[in-house]
């Protein structure tokens, strides 16, 4: 009887706690910062990502995520290599508090492609791999690709005005995450479409629409984003 009485009591005082279900449709938003820059004529150089995600415009936080790394330009290939490290605070939705932190190493490989003067396609493999608090070791794989449609020009410089459109698909490595519990192998999709803007050499502001898929919900989120070569 006891065991019983202790167990109903941790379940009442458990179910307050619960995370509330995501409202799919609630618009998000994303404030994000691109960065990179060559180091002189070598083949190095750094890139790297800082964003604030929101569930909501702002002020519910879904994600803060921080992520640099070291690029080196393959000598007689277009490929641009990275390896890099993130940490990245998740925030609950609605109105708890709690946030889950994780640290992440990845490795990424960027290819260009030109179609013509005004279509510009890049390819990025990346392969990460996750620390999160209260899981196992995990991995997980991503291929995006990116589409920049130039309108007013043939070169992204200073006045360009241009569509940007991307497709990004995440796939586990591993299912069991420890305590057992699973995850699908299907991890989420993300499809953007927005339109971006040259302020200057090396500086362009971007904005747009992101649908995020995952397993358990779909979200919309828009996006501002600021990109910087120097």
């Amino acid at each position: 009887m006891l065991r019983i009485f202790g167990l109903f009591l941790a379940l009442s005082i458990s179910l307050p706690l619960a995370s509330q279900s995501i409202d799919e449709d609630q618009l998000g938003a994303w404030y994000m910062y691109f960065y990179n820059k060559s180091f002189g004529d070598s083949q190095f150089g750094i890139q790297g990502d800082f964003q604030f995600r929101n569930w909501n415009l702002g002020g519910d936080l879904e994600q803060l995520l921080l992520r640099s790394g070291l690029t080196y330009k393959l000598e007689d290939a277009n490929v641009l290599l990275t390896l890099g490290y993130a940490n990245i605070t998740t925030g609950a939705f609605g109105d708890s508090d709690a946030t889950t932190g994780e640290n992440r190493i990845y490795q990424e490989a960027l290819i260009p492609q030109a179609l013509g003067n005004r279509v510009q396609l890049t390819h990025r493999f990346r392969y990460e791999q996750r620390f999160v608090e209260n899981q196992d070791f995990r991995t997980r794989f991503r291929y995006n690709i990116f589409m920049n449609v130039l309108l007013n020009k043939d070169a992204m410089e200073k006045g360009t005005l241009y569509a940007a459109l991307y497709n990004e698909i995440f796939i586990n490595g591993e299912r069991e995450i420890g305590d057992g519990r699973q995850v699908q192998t299907f991890d989420r999709n993300r499809t953007y479409l927005g339109f971006g803007y040259g302020i200057a050499k090396g500086l362009r502001v971007q904005v747009g629409w992101m649908r995020q898929s995952t397993v358990s919900w779909e979200k919309n989120q828009a996006q501002l984003s600021l990109h910087h070569s120097f």
